[in-house]
This record gives structure tokens, sequence and C-alpha cells, in this order.
């Protein structure tokens, strides 16, 4: 009985060790990301290419998912200001596709759109970005939660990025869609301390030279 009291309490200690490292991680990159990241278009630079950050078209109660429709409202605002020519439009599975219809349905030119179809992770996004897309200066385009993570993965990868907020949504979805930062944000230093690859390099992709896929 003491071996399973004692073997409880040493995983409710792990338990334990682990949450307070995951909202440490997250307190971390939000504090972090405050001098890069903006919700004023006029604050940002003028860069070459903006990546948006995919997530779901579809929300789970069926209708628009509205954090996806804010990211295409911001992308839009960024291209309507001038301060991008291009976009990667970065997400896994049928993402790209939907926001680059968006984007086109808000103003912005399709051969100014390039799609990522491999962005399954905020990582594999910006590691493919500099690697298969060639872009070392970057606005990022999400919810603030978000960017405060890929800043950072950005940073570390060597790449000049600025986040471009998102307006968030006046109601999580659920309580999952709000704690899973936490983990993502300890996820994040482990992608970095690890110098885990990008889910698929890719064909180099030269941005404002080749047609957008």
């Amino acid at each position: 009985m003491r071996l399973i009291l004692f073997s409880l309490f040493v995983l409710g200690a792990l338990a334990l060790a682990v949450v307070l490292l995951a909202w440490l991680a997250e307190r971390r990159l939000d504090q972090t990301a405050g001098t890069q990241s903006f919700s004023d278009v006029a604050r940002l630079p003028d860069v070459d290419v903006a990546v948006v950050l995919g997530t779901a078209p579809i929300g789970p109660e069926g209708g628009p998912n509205v954090y996806f429709v804010h990211r295409l409202d911001a992308a839009a605002a960024l291209w309507k200001a001038g301060k991008v020519k291009y976009f990667i439009v970065s997400g896994s599975t049928d993402e790209p596709a939907a926001m680059r219809a968006g984007l086109i349905e808000r103003g912005v030119p399709a051969a100014a759109i390039y799609r990522d179809p491999e962005g399954y992770r905020t990582w594999d996004s910006v590691l493919r970005a500099r690697d298969v897309f060639g872009q070392k200066r970057l606005v990022i385009v999400s919810q603030r939660f978000h960017l405060s993570r890929a800043l950072f993965l950005a940073r570390h990868a060597g790449i000049e990025a600025w986040g471009f907020e998102a307006r968030d949504v006046e109601q999580p979805y659920s309580m999952f869609t709000e704690l899973r930062r936490f983990p993502s944000a300890l996820r994040a230093y482990l992608d970095v301390w690890t110098g885990a690859p990008a889910h698929d390099g890719g064909t180099p992709v030269k941005v404002g030279i080749d047609p957008p896929s």
C-alpha cells in the first residue's frame, strides 16, 4: 500500500511540475513577444511576405471558425495598407485552399498568394517559410496567443519577424481551445532545444518569381 501511495505521489508531483512548466513557458513567450507583436497595422514595417497561420475554416459548431475569419480579415488589412506584397497561407489538409479563397474574396489577388499545405504545426510553418520559400524577414498573422509562440520560433530559426494580431474571439469554443496554448508553448521550447526538423522539406519556391501553387 505504501508503495502505491508513494507512486501516486510521485506521479502527481510530476504532473504538477509539467503543468507549472507549461504555464511558465506560455507566460514567458507572451512577455517576449511584446516588442514584436502589434494590433496596429501602421506600426509594422513594410516587408515582402506575410505568413498567415492556419486553422480549420469550420468551427466545432459547424459554422465559420471565428479564429479563421479574423486571421483572414487581418491579412487583408495588411494588403490594403500596402505592407506586404505576397502571402504564404500555411496549414494542413484543406486549410491553405480555404485561406486562399477567403483572401481572394477580401480583394487580395490570387497571384499574391502561395499555399503551403505542409504547415501541420507552427514550427513546420516557420521552418518551411525559411527553407522552402526562402524568407528571412516576415510578418506573421494570427491571434496574439499564437503569435507569441510563432515569433519565438521564428527568432530561433534566424528569421526577423513581426506579428500582426488578428482579433481574438470573445468566447473560446471550449476549455480545451483555451488551455491548449500552455502545452503548445512548452512544445515550442522542446522544438527549439531538440532542433526538430520540419515535417516535409519540399521543393524550393521563389516567392514573386515562381507562380503560386
